[in-house]
């Protein structure tokens, strides 16, 4: 089998989530628990750090994964969606699956997965784990998919349990309130291992201690010596030593505040409540600012040319928007051209609001290479609804290629392009750019 037959089938026979969106998720784990029982039950070897969280999580995990990298470990990383390659999903020291791998787990499984028939994710979190293991990683730095308690990754008992931040993403999933959705994240915390929760909020605080308590993490107060649980945005020492020590990152995109500072409260947890002692100040240092060469992070703010500058961002919500949107509104240059495409499961509108607008935002609405994507058309109109009269250009082009080139031809070398609101078409313009 070749690595084209590999994903044709993959797609074909469970195609993923991130193209045919809701009827690809499949809740609970038990066809994970039958797929890692078929493989050997890998997650039961491996040493880990298990992230959940509406945003931030893969800049969490990348930013982890760097600095344990740069200690010297053999480090596993396993996140989605992918940007242009299906093995970015998952590496072993910043370096992807290599095709070959992937086309031989598929052809070798194959029998059993027509026999249990998993998800596209399912099928990839036993993939990863199993490569993993049989590549000795001396730990690795595992992202959930959707939510927490009954993702695919939480059969997983790891030295580390992260939860960055709680947004309304997948309500048909998760649940529409704040609340529920917590909860849902909140259970990847587990009995006997230390967690670090990034932001707060009043909606959400309690569900996270409510949890922590009952899986006895959880002491008197939170500076308490039985402590196993910090808020990375509010609990006393780790942020005082954070704003002593905070180290500098080449991650741009002002959104990082946050993920720098769950990241770094993460690894002085690692550092003072695991086996990994032997963590230094220097490799925080170094990991930090040196993660996009370390682990192959893209698409955060990321610069894709000069003159005119062009840059995309992987944000495709209105928690993550928020801050993209304000960085858009500080960028100096005189026209600023925005290519932006959005999925038909997210809060659209509430986005277009936060989006800046006036004569010199130029917006290019286009259609991401996915099944689930609103259309360009379908785009403008709701932007021209909610900006009516207020002066900023709105055009539709379908083809996220033709949409760039226009931008790139209409901008002077002055001006700035910015693409996103959704992973996919960041990917289709990245792909093009590289091709």
């Amino acid at each position: 089998m070749t690595y084209d037959e590999a994903v044709r089938y993959l797609y074909a026979s469970r195609p993923p989530f991130h193209i045919v969106g809701a009827s690809a998720y499949k809740p609970g784990l038990d066809n994970t628990l039958r797929l890692m029982e078929h493989v050997g039950n890998p997650h039961r070897q491996l040493r880990a750090v298990h992230v959940a969280g509406t945003n931030g999580k893969g800049s969490t995990c990348h930013l982890t994964a760097a600095v344990l990298q740069a200690a010297g470990l053999r480090v596993g990383l396993f996140t989605s969606p992918h940007l242009v390659s299906l093995t970015e999903r998952i590496r072993i020291n910043g370096k992807p699956i290599s095709e070959e791998e992937v086309a031989a787990f598929v052809a070798q499984h194959r029998s059993f997965l027509d026999e249990v028939q998993p998800s596209f994710f399912e099928t990839m979190t036993a993939m990863a784990f199993d490569y993993f293991v049989r590549e000795k990683v001396d730990i690795a730095v595992i992202e959930t998919g959707l939510g927490g308690r009954l993702d695919s990754t939480n059969v997983l008992t790891p030295l580390l349990s992260v939860i960055t931040n709680i947004g309304m993403d997948h309500t048909e999933f998760l649940g529409n309130t704040l609340t529920q959705i917590a909860r849902e994240k909140a259970g990847i915390i587990k009995p006997g291992v230390p967690c670090v929760i990034g932001e707060t909020h009043p909606q959400t605080m309690n569900v996270f201690l409510e949890r922590a308590r009952e899986c006895g993490i959880l002491g008197e107060g939170l500076e308490t010596t039985g402590c196993r649980i910090w808020f990375a945005d509010q609990c006393g020492f780790m942020r005082k030593r954070r704003l002593r020590e905070a180290p500098v990152s080449d991650l741009q995109g002002n959104y990082q505040d946050h993920n720098l500072q769950t990241a770094y409260v993460a690894l002085q947890v690692l550092r003072n409540y695991t086996p990994l002692d032997f963590l230094r100040t220097s490799y925080i240092q170094y990991g930090f600012s040196h993660v996009c060469a370390l682990t192959g992070l893209r698409g955060r703010w990321e610069t894709l040319r000069e003159k005119p500058l062009v840059i995309c961002d992987t944000g495709h919500n209105s928690h993550g928007l928020q801050y993209v949107a304000r960085q858009l509104k500080e960028l100096p240059h005189p026209d600023i051209r925005i290519i932006f495409g959005m999925v038909n499961d997210k809060d659209t509108e509430v986005v277009m609001r936060l989006l800046p607008y006036g004569e010199r935002y130029h917006y290019i609405f286009t259609t991401p290479d996915t099944q689930r994507a609103r259309s360009a058309g379908e785009m403008a109109a709701l932007w021209r609804s909610v900006h009516c009269g207020e002066g900023t250009e709105c055009i539709a082009i379908d083809s996220p290629q033709e949409a760039l080139s226009y931008a790139l031809q209409h901008s002077a070398q002055e001006d700035a392009v910015f693409i996103g609101g959704s992973n996919y078409l960041v990917g289709d313009i990245i792909r093009t750019l590289e091709n």
